[in-house]
């Protein structure tokens, strides 16, 4: 079932590529995603010292270098992607509060006429 933008028009769905952004972006940024990345390269890491014969990727650890900023290069334009929505977000929400804002201007502006018309009628009748 594909979610909808609260901030579109009603039936407006995120492509999947949004939803992947956003589900993404949530993901990267638990303790989850952190904690599970430590222990990886932790495993990693021991593993190539510990194993004298097999040893695929030895002190430097290149591979391991490379593997991480291949993630860190895809990782952060989705992370853009999805925060350039949630910006897109805010705009309209706050287009929407200015929106309400002015009507509330205006109808203190109509109330604050028909006290003065009131203020006007009551001195009239005390004449």
């Amino acid at each position: 079932m594909s979610k909808t933008n609260k901030n579109k028009s009603p039936g407006h769905k995120l492509t999947f590529g949004q939803r992947a952004a956003d589900n993404l972006t949530h993901f990267c940024g638990t303790w989850t995603f952190i904690i599970a990345l430590l222990i990886f390269i932790i495993i990693w890491i021991g593993l190539n010292i510990t194993m004298w014969i097999y040893r695929w990727d030895p002190y430097p650890f290149i591979l391991l270098n490379f593997c991480l900023s291949c993630l860190a290069a895809i990782q952060s334009p989705i992370i853009l992607m999805s925060q350039n929505r949630e910006e897109e977000r805010a705009r309209i929400k706050a287009e929407r509060d200015y929106m309400v804002n002015r009507k509330a201007e205006r109808e203190v502006e109509n109330m604050q006429k028909d006290l003065d018309e009131i203020k006007n009628l009551i001195r009239q009748i005390k004449k």
